[in-house]
């Protein structure tokens, strides 16, 4: 995950107390519209740094900022998205390429704040999850639609082949951004920062637990409570099969880790017996 600068960690927070308050009293449809107007907005943002650097230049007052997003957007996009960008606009960045960061950031969350409209979070969470291990099953798949060599349309085609009747539509939709919309990053981490913002939607951590065998409901439901009481937030964990460990778990969440599988403990005592 990128790291922003001081002042615009204050402005996201701003940014995304104002989602809040317009995606209040919302309906589903509403807010997923929101969302993609959001991503219209990002998608001008990343592809222009002119356009970045007027929105943020702090001598730039914002009658002009406003000339500004009404001549690009026009009626192109809702009243509710022109006025979060305006918002951004009036806001204070560290540097120009991250108010469409925030952008992202809001898109994302709107169309997560869609599905749990539609109860439908939890299984876009897990989805998204899901994805990401077809890609790493799949390396020609991850390769086809992570190349810069084919139009978006022709990748977005093949990704609807893949999951089209499977997933839901607010999964799909941000599978879509996340191959169209990648902004230089690697489609893998992409994926990731996209799970990490539908998170960040229900305020919640998400933890990737590897185990060598399949853990009963009993077991994740003591190891949501166990990190639960230690992180002192809601998590949810987002379970990898893998027979390689040979057994016990690890566990990721954040920028730490937890190993305890048998694989490990095996390297660790082969560095001490050579140490």
């Amino acid at each position: 995950m990128k790291v922003l600068g001081g002042s615009s960690r204050a402005s996201v927070i701003t940014l995304r107390k104002s989602l809040t308050q317009t995606v209040e009293k919302q309906s589903a449809n509403e807010v997923a519209l929101l969302a993609q107007d959001l991503f219209v907005i990002l998608s001008v943002l990343s592809s222009s740094i002119g356009v970045r650097r007027a929105l943020t230049d702090n001598a730039r007052d914002v009658s002009a900022k406003a000339e500004l997003i009404s001549n690009l957007f026009g009626k192109n996009i809702t009243a509710p998205a022109q006025a979060l960008l305006a918002n951004a606009a009036a806001l204070r960045w560290s540097n120009p390429g991250e108010i469409a960061d925030a952008i992202e950031n809001l898109a994302i969350e709107a169309e997560a704040t869609s599905a749990d409209k539609n109860n439908e979070l939890e299984q876009v969470e897990n989805q998204l999850f899901d994805f990401a291990r077809v890609l790493r099953a799949n390396p020609e798949l991850r390769q086809a639609l992570n190349t810069s060599a084919d139009t978006d349309q022709s990748k977005v085609a093949l990704l609807e082949s893949v999951v089209k009747g499977k997933y839901a539509n607010s999964t799909i939709n941000l599978l879509k951004r996340v191959i169209t919309l990648r902004r230089g990053r690697s489609i893998d981490a992409t994926l990731a920062t996209y799970s990490h913002y539908v998170s960040a939607r229900k305020d919640r951590l998400v933890a990737h637990v590897k185990s060598a065998v399949a853990l009963s409901d009993a077991q994740i439901n003591k190891l949501v409570a166990a990190l639960g009481k230690q992180m002192g937030r809601d998590v949810h964990i987002n379970l990898e099969i893998d027979p390689k460990v040979l057994g016990g778990i690890s566990i990721r969440y954040a920028d730490d880790v937890i190993d305890g599988t048998i694989v490990n403990r095996l390297a660790d005592a082969g560095r001490a017996l050579v140490s």
